[in-house]
């Protein structure tokens, strides 16, 4: 034990003169306690801060032509700025969705001077104004910008100046492969679970049913904390789609023109089995129910239901474009009128965007506020450079190498799917509607 409990540690010897942070993709609650406890961090040592406005937007416009400026591409950090932010709604330095390293999806485009060149600019950019630290904020994708650009400064010339870089993840879908639960996670549960409670007196009022189209594009963390909390009578999510739920489609790749199959939804068995669970809802006198399901279901969609659907700058499927909660809804309604010869409402709609800017929770603000911590410490006391912050147990502070979560060869980041039987997924079957599987009626 220290003789002063109450002391404050003392400064860490350094050289470093200015760092960045930067905060790109969609908001999640307690952003700002990440950005703020992150720039004080530095601010007490001695370090100077700017924050990049709109992610990696700006910085992929620099040239010689278009210097960096003040105010309108960043701006300097300082005490008064952050006064009472941690708790405070949105992104005080803004967010936007470019990503400068789209063309780079193999190690051997890094030695390609036309993919490369947005991360050039980007790296020149920083240097412009004297960075030489670097945080990113941000989710998946900006973990992999993170990398590339880290490995994109590991083959310049040895007397190259090299920004560190650290990631903070970010995301309300708390799929993260590297750290428990992410910030905003549990604030956005707490409001759309509430929404979903909401809905569910409506329900029961009118005999009705909502079919709640949850965010959650790659994993369930989101759909079934939300129908924990929120009390739904059933939630689907991309890992359910297994079994007797998942079929394969023959499909031509646009790209090489080569036949293959890609997995999809058997919809002739996921749909009667959202209708068992209304059927013996009804079974037992409720005739009313919410029901949600992940966004991330659109992925597995049979590809008529996705014509002429784009793809964005990651490769993901425009989900924006789907209306997943319709589809569902006339499908369920059909198939229920099918079963029981009467109709049941199903009003279907979308939850996520209302949360993301929701006042933060005080867990998301202790969480946050220890990662942008995490950062100065990862950077400055630890020297380390390429890893992603990480808060385990009672926020116990772990430096993850991007090596451990960035696969090598295709510098993909791997998704944290909810495990099959893990005890997070047994609670919510347990606390849902029962259904004897063996008697779903097709």
């Amino acid at each position: 034990m220290p003789d002063n409990t109450l002391s404050s540690p003392h400064p860490t010897p350094h050289n470093f003169r200015r760092a960045a942070i930067l905060f790109a993709g969609g908001p999640a609650p307690a952003a700002n306690a990440v950005i703020s406890a992150a720039a004080v961090s530095f601010l007490r040592n001695g370090i100077e801060v700017v924050g990049i406005l709109n992610g990696y937007d700006h910085l992929m416009q620099f040239g010689s032509d278009h210097p960096l400026e003040e105010g309108r591409d960043y701006v300097n950090v300082d005490h008064k700025m952050l006064g009472r932010t941690r708790n405070s709604r949105g992104i005080m330095i803004g967010t936007a969705r470019a990503n400068p390293g789209k063309l780079v999806s193999n190690p051997s485009h890094l030695n390609d001077s036309e993919r490369t060149a947005p991360l050039k600019t980007v790296y020149e950019a920083l240097r412009s104004i004297g960075v030489d630290l670097l945080v990113s904020i941000g989710g998946d994708d900006t973990l992999k910008t993170a990398n590339k650009l880290k490995m994109y400064q590991e083959r310049l010339p040895l007397d190259a100046h090299r920004i560190p870089i650290v990631h903070l993840p970010k995301t309300i879908d708390n799929d993260y492969r590297g750290i428990d639960f992410t910030f905003g996670y549990f604030t956005a549960v707490d409001f759309l679970a509430s929404e979903v409670r909401n809905l569910l007196a409506d329900a029961e009022a009118n005999r009705t049913y909502f079919l709640v189209e949850s965010m959650g594009r790659s994993a369930g963390w989101l759909a079934y904390g939300v129908a924990i909390a929120g009390e739904a009578s059933l939630v689907i999510s991309v890992e359910d789609v297994v079994g007797k739920y998942r079929t394969t489609e023959p499909y031509t790749d646009p790209a090489t023109g080569e036949k293959k199959t890609r997995d999809i939804m058997d919809m002739a068995e996921v749909i009667p089995r959202i209708v068992a669970t209304m059927t013996t809802r009804e079974k037992d006198g409720k005739e009313y129910g919410v029901i949600v399901i992940a966004e991330g279901l659109a992925e597995f969609l049979p590809s008529s239901y996705v014509e002429g659907v784009g793809r964005d700058e990651h490769g993901h499927i425009s989900i924006s474009s789907i209306n997943l909660h319709a589809i569902f809804a006339k499908l369920i309604s059909a198939e229920y009128t099918r079963q029981t010869g009467h109709k049941r409402k199903i009003t279907g709609l979308q939850l996520g965007y209302e949360a993301r800017c929701n006042l933060p929770h005080a867990f998301d603000v202790m969480l946050g506020s220890q990662l942008g911590v995490g950062a100065y410490r990862a950077l400055v006391e630890k020297r380390l450079n390429g890893v992603m912050v990480s808060v385990s147990g009672q926020l116990k502070l772990e430096y993850v190498p991007f090596e451990d979560l960035v696969n090598p060869e295709t510098l993909v980041t791997v998704v944290r799917y909810i495990e099959p039987e893990s005890d997070f997924q047994r609670l919510t079957r347990f606390l849902e509607t029962y259904v004897n599987e063996d008697e779903v009626r097709h």
